[in-house]
């Protein structure tokens, strides 16, 4: 059962440790319209740096719904630098629309002044979370607030990596004062392709620092080898192993704001909504029950 909203009339609020969901553009107008009972919406920052209509709809938007901003082209693993131009648009859009939640990815994207259209994994190494750690410090000062980090969903590891990634998020955590956006379908999806246990995952990230979870579907690919590979693909409905590690993720952190992320083959607003609340239905019974953040 999903818990009523109540929204801010005049400005947007922090973000509710309530089920959200991702805002894209087909749905701009049945929100404005409807004003759908939706606890908070997450959007993706770059979609509203420039002109048109989307950063009018999101004006709009933001009066009666808590908004969190979520990054998708800082490239904090890029050993080349931050692009000064790029973060300068980010904190622009994060004025005007004073989000609840910011947030990045653990990974990497530009090269050279090019920028890939792909969240690449980063080798776990000492060198690289010395460059994370860097620029995670770097966008905090500049838009003078703390930052989500998201681990990654990655298909291919690195043979030089001497980090186990869940290690490698808690430390870029404990040196720069970060959060963690806990993508619990990423987990799963990582884990499936690599062999690793998810518990073990969860259990390693410092429940103080997780402010926010995605949820999301993903698809299987059969590989010739015989193998199967799990991609990230945001494009079906939560999977039931995932929400399965969900209501592990909530047992040990207790209720987090939660996302549904869907972001290929985009369905009607309603479905969106169903997932939601399913989430918070996990959400509303993890209220009822202790947190299990000190268990081993």
């Amino acid at each position: 059962m999903h818990t009523s909203v109540v929204r801010p009339q005049d400005a947007p609020g922090p973000i509710p440790a309530q089920a959200g969901v991702g805002l894209r553009y087909r749905h701009h107008q049945a929100v404005v319209d409807a004003t759908p009972d939706v606890a908070w919406f997450e959007v993706h920052t770059e979609n509203y740096m420039g002109g048109g209509s989307a950063p009018q709809y999101l004006d709009k938007i933001r009066r009666d719904y808590p908004i969190s901003l979520h990054g998708v082209g800082l490239s904090l693993g890029s050993a080349d630098g931050l692009d000064g131009a790029h973060l300068a648009r980010v904190r622009g859009v994060a004025e005007r629309i004073e989000p609840g939640l910011v947030s990045e990815h653990l990974s990497w994207s530009a090269v050279g002044g090019r920028y890939l259209a792909d969240l690449l994994p980063l080798p776990m190494t000492e060198e690289a979370l010395q460059v994370v750690c860097r620029h995670v410090d770097q966008v905090q000062a500049h838009l003078k607030r703390r930052i989500l980090v998201e681990n990654p969903s990655t298909y291919l590891r690195f043979r030089h990596s001497t980090i186990p990634e869940w290690e490698f998020l808690a430390q870029v955590v404990q040196r720069t004062g970060c959060g963690i956006l806990c993508d619990v379908n990423n987990i799963y999806v990582s884990a499936s392709n690599h062999g690793w246990d998810p518990i073990t995952y969860l259990r390693a990230l410092p429940p103080a620092a997780i402010g926010e979870i995605h949820l999301a579907g993903h698809s299987i690919r059969q590989l010739e080898n015989g193998q199967t590979l799990r991609i990230d693909d945001h494009g079906s409905r939560v999977a039931p192993a995932v929400w399965a590690l969900y209501q592990e993720a909530l047992e040990r952190f207790g209720p987090v704001p939660t996302l549904i992320e869907w972001d290929t083959e985009v369905p009607a607003l309603e479905i969106l909504m169903e997932e939601a609340a399913t989430a918070e239905a996990a959400l509303e019974q993890q209220r009822q029950e202790p947190i299990h953040a000190n268990a081993a």
